[in-house]
Parts: C-alpha cells; sequence; structure tokens
C-alpha cells in the first residue's frame, strides 16, 4: 500500500460516484469510473480499494471484479450494490458487500478495514510461509544441526517477529473480523 491510499470508486451513476469520493478523507488518492471498461483502464497496482457496482451497462460489476482477480488479486474490492445478496455471491471474489443506500460511514469503514486487511494478510502470508520452512527443515535435519546453524536462528527470529506483529494485527481487528476470524477457527 502506498503512503496515500488508493480508491477506484466504480458505479453507473456519476453523481453518486461522487457522493462517494466526496465522502473520502483527503489523504486518498481518489479516482472515479462510470463503467467496467473505464474501471479497468484505470487499474493498476496502485489501487489499494475498489468500491465496486454490481450492475452496470455493458461490462458488469461481476465481470470487472473477475478481472480484478485475475490481474490484481491483493487489491480489496468492497461491491456497492443494490443487489440484495444471494448464494451466486459465494462463488465471487469480493472482500466486502455492502448494499445501497450506504451512508458516509459504511463506506469509510469499508474503505478502512480492507485497508487494514491489506496490511495484515501480508504478515500472516509471510509467517505462514516462513512457518512452513521451519516445518520442512525440522523434518529433515537434526536438533542440534538447526539449533547450530545461524540461518535456521535467524528464521527463528524472523518468525517471532511475525509472530508479534500478526498480535499486534489482531488488536487491530474491528468487531467484525474478529468476529469472522474466531468464527472460521471454532468451525475447524
Amino acid at each position: 500500500m502506498s503512503t496515500h491510499p488508493h480508491v477506484l470508486i466504480v458505479d453507473d451513476e456519476p453523481d453518486l460516484a461522487d457522493l462517494y469520493a466526496s465522502w473520502l478523507p483527503r489523504q486518498y488518492v481518489v479516482e472515479t469510473a462510470h463503467d467496467g471498461s473505464s474501471a479497468l483502464e484505470r487499474l493498476d497496482e496502485s489501487v489499494d480499494v475498489v468500491l465496486l457496482d454490481r450492475r452496470m451497462p455493458g461490462l458488469s460489476g461481476d465481470e470487472v471484479l473477475e478481472r480484478i482477480r485475475e490481474r490484481y488479486p491483493e487489491c480489496g474490492v468492497a461491491m456497492i450494490t443494490a443487489v440484495d445478496p444471494d448464494f451466486d455471491i459465494l462463488k465471487m471474489g469480493f472482500d466486502a458487500y455492502l448494499t445501497k443506500p450506504v451512508d458516509e460511514g459504511d463506506l469509510n469503514g469499508v474503505v478502512e478495514r480492507l485497508l487494514r486487511r491489506s496490511e495484515y494478510t501480508d504478515t500472516l502470508r509471510e509467517f505462514f510461509m516462513k512457518l512452513s520452512k521451519r516445518e520442512a527443515l525440522e523434518a529433515e535435519m537434526p536438533d542440534f544441526e538447526l539449533e547450530s546453524d545461524e540461518r535456521y536462528q535467524r528464521l527463528e527470529s524472523e518468525i517471532e517477529d511475525l509472530r508479534q506483529q500478526s498480535e499486534a494485527h489482531m488488536a487491530e481487528l474491528d468487531g467484525e473480523d474478529f468476529e469472522a476470524l474466531f468464527y472460521r477457527l471454532d468451525a475447524t
């Protein structure tokens, strides 16, 4: 994520897209697009969050979402739509789903949540990657060799740092993310 988060608002109603843009804090770089094709033209690796309408003429929000996930899987995407959710959403790759009408608090909350998630998702991914490396090493090498190797010691130190960062991110979770995390843990 850049120092100034970049948000792309995609809605075929220009007045609504402009209203959403006016609600976002000034420290955000905000762009609007009024159809799916324009959205994809503006989309690049600098975009942190996309606020995406589902029903648009031409290229639908669902189709735009598929292309975002193909090209920029790390980008946070919130569907903001008048379409009530149904089981079809289970196959969609969005990060949040808001049903119109939304207010300024809802909009800012979802953007903040997706920006925050982008930070701790990377940390957690790296944490689990390093745990896998440690597990592989421990399965193949004797303990005395691991204990005397400074690369392994550095790995252990990095794992501990990432564990602490992950715990810090846990404290940052809002109620929705915290509840979702523990619901998922209970379900496994």
